[in-house]
C-alpha cells in the first residue's frame, strides 16, 4: 500500500519534532552530569574502621546536598579509592583518582603521615584536597591545594598545656607520642610550649605505630614520677593497648590526650581503661546545634556514635558545595579562591574561617571520658 505524499510529509514533520525535543532534553541531561569528588580512605588494613566512619560522614552530606537540589543544578558523586592504611598505597590511590579528569576536588586522608606522602602528587595535580590531618606543616609549606577541616596541632598543644598546667595545676609532665609525622610534630610543638612556661618534662618517649606491646613505655611512665601525661598516639588500637597496660601496672595520673583518645574505635577497644581521661577534640556532639543535629542523623543512619572521622568529611562536603556555588564554577583556581573566602560558616566541628594557609578551624573542645560518656569541660577558640 502506498501512502499519500502529504501523509509522508506529516510523518516526517512529527519525526523531526520528536528529534528536536530529544536533543533539547539531552542538553539538560548533559548539564546535570554529576560533580565528582574523589575520596582516598582506608577500606582495608589496620585503620579501616576509621575509613568506614569517614565514608559515612561524607555520604550523609552528599545525600543532603543532592536532596536539596545539588550544586549548580548537578548532583554530587563520591568516587572512593582504598589507600589500604599505608603510605605507598595512599600515593597509588590518589594518583589513580587524579587520573580521572572529571574529579573536581578530593577528600584526602585523616592521618598526617599519609597526607605528607601524597603532598607532591597533590601539588602536581593542582586540584583542591580537603584534609583531616593535624600536623601544622601540611598547610604551611607552600602547597596551595590543601584545605584543612580540623584544627592543627599548634592549637592542640596550647590547649593541652594550659589545661593540664593552669586548670588542673599539674607540672610534672610525661609525654608519649607516635614516631610518625603527626606524633613527632605534635610532641615537638608541645615541648616548645612547655618550655615557654618554664617546664621541663620528666619523661618523653616515642613508640612506632602498630606496636603490639606498650609495657616498657607504661613502666617508664610509672617510674618517672609524673603527675600528668600528654599523649599523641595516632592509631586507636595502640591507644587501647597502652591504656590497658597502664591500668594493669596501677599507673594513676591525669591523662590529657590528643583527639584520637575520644574516637568511637578507641573507646570501644579500651573500654574502662580510658575512663577519667581528658582530651582536646575538634568534634563534640553537644558543642553546638549543628553538631547535635549531625550526631542524631549519623546515629539514625548508621547505628553508631559520630566522631571526628565522620564529622570533618561531612563539613568538607558542605563547605565545598558552598564554594562551588559561590564560584559558579569547578575550575580549580576559582574553587581554591572560593574556599579561602569561606568565613563564618558554622559547621559541626565549629566555625570555619579559612586563613591564607588553608586552615579553617582555630579552636578545640576539652572533653572528659566520664565512665564511657564524653562530656565537655570547655571550648577554647583562638584569634591567631
Amino acid at each position: 500500500m502506498r501512502f499519500p505524499s502529504s501523509l509522508w510529509r506529516a510523518r516526517a514533520a512529527v519525526m523531526l519534532a520528536l528529534g528536536s525535543l530529544m536533543l533539547l532534553q539531552g542538553m539538560p541531561a548533559r548539564a546535570a552530569d554529576p560533580i565528582k569528588i574523589g575520596m582516598v580512605i582506608p577500606l582495608t588494613g589496620s585503620i579501616a574502621e576509621s575509613g568506614k566512619y569517614g565514608i559515612q560522614g561524607a555520604k550523609l552530606a552528599i545525600e543532603e546536598v543532592n536532596k536539596a537540589g545539588g550544586v549548580l543544578g548537578r548532583p554530587l558523586e563520591l568516587v572512593i579509592e582504598d589507600d589500604q592504611s599505608a603510605n605507598p598505597t595512599t600515593i597509588l590511590a590518589f594518583n589513580k583518582l587524579a587520573g580521572d579528569k572529571n574529579i573536581v576536588a578530593f577528600l584526602g586522608p585523616t592521618r598526617s603521615t599519609q597526607i605528607q606522602a601524597i603532598a607532591p602528587a597533590v601539588q602536581k595535580a593542582g586540584i583542591p584536597v580537603m584534609i583531616g590531618g593535624t600536623d601544622p606543616t601540611l598547610t604551611h609549606t607552600g602547597n596551595p591545594w590543601f584545605f584543612r577541616f580540623r584544627p592543627n596541632d599548634n592549637y592542640t598543644v596550647r590547649v593541652m598545656a594550659d589545661f593540664g598546667g593552669t586548670v588542673l595545676g599539674k607540672k610534672k609532665w610525661a609525654v608519649v607520642h607516635a614516631t610518625d609525622a603527626f606524633g613527632t610534630s605534635a610532641k615537638t610543638l608541645f615541648l616548645d610550649n612547655l618550655k615557654k612556661q618554664g617546664i621541663e618534662p620528666v619523661m618523653v618517649e616515642g613508640q612506632p605505630n602498630n606496636s603490639p606491646d606498650y609495657t616498657a613505655v607504661a613502666l617508664k611512665v610509672k617510674q618517672s614520677g609524673a603527675d600528668v601525661m600528654a599523649t599523641f598516639i595516632t592509631y586507636e588500637q595502640d591507644l587501647a593497648i597502652f591504656a590497658k597496660q597502664l591500668r594493669q601496672l596501677g599507673v594513676d595520673l591525669v591523662w590529657v590526650g590528643s583527639p584520637s583518645i575520644t574516637t568511637t574505635t578507641a573507646r570501644n577497644l579500651a573500654g574502662p581503661a580510658l575512663y577519667g581521661t581528658y582530651a582536646v577534640a575538634d568534634f563534640f556532639s553537644g558543642a553546638n546545634p549543628q553538631a547535635k543535629a549531625f550526631a542524631e542523623k549519623y546515629q539514625a543512619a548508621y547505628k553508631s556514635p559520630a566522631d571526628f572521622f565522620g564529622s570533618w568529611p561531612y563539613d568538607a562536603i558542605h563547605v565545598l558545595a558552598k564554594a562551588i556555588e559561590s564560584a559558579k564554577s569547578t575550575d580549580p583556581q576559582k574553587l581554591r579562591a572560593a574556599l579561602l573566602a569561606v568565613k563564618g560558616y558554622q559547621g559541626v566541628e565549629g566555625t570555619y574561617n579559612f586563613d591564607n594557609n588553608g586552615d579553617g578551624l582555630h579552636g578545640y573542645n576539652i572533653l572528659k571520658n566520664d565512665n564511657g560518656n564524653i562530656v565537655i569541660e570547655k571550648r577554647i577558640d583562638f584569634n591567631d
